[in-house]
């Protein structure tokens, strides 16, 4: 199972996650403070919500969710001799779940993640929020 990934900054995360809610006919399978994903079969999407006011309706960060960290590793190694610049994280908690990935910065500036989920988390993790390129370097989901 593979799956493009779309984070979005949302203003308000209650009114944003009924209206995708309504558009995608399907209930969140994670819902936190400041915190929505849905995992939608039909397009096949991860689509996360981060509740950052100011900034609503602007892609927070893109990415590909994978089926392993076998999958992972092996995109790191991929995109390596691609001779993209990557910066990996590995056993990392981000988005309330444990996960292993990857990253790398498209010359426009998107950033986009390879990951692979490994377990739940109760916290949101050391990352920021907002992927704001002004405000932080670190990135997380």
């Amino acid at each position: 199972m593979s799956r493009a990934q779309l984070a979005l900054n949302v203003d308000n995360l209650e009114e944003s996650v009924k209206f995708y809610s309504a558009l995608f006919a399907t209930e969140p399978a994670k819902l936190k403070p400041g915190y929505a994903n849905f995992s939608i079969a039909e397009p096949p999407l991860k689509l996360v919500l981060l509740e950052n006011s100011g900034k609503g309706g602007s892609i927070n960060h893109l990415g590909v969710e994978v089926e392993s960290s076998e999958k992972v590793h092996s995109e790191i190694a991929r995109l390596t001799d691609e001779g993209m610049f990557t910066d990996e994280e590995i056993g990392t908690t981000c988005c309330f779940a444990t996960q292993d990935k990857v990253w790398v910065t498209a010359p426009t500036g998107e950033k986009w993640e390879v990951y692979t989920v490994l377990a739940d988390s109760e916290t949101f993790g050391s990352g920021p929020k907002n992927r704001d390129a002004d405000e932080c370097t670190a990135p997380c989901c």
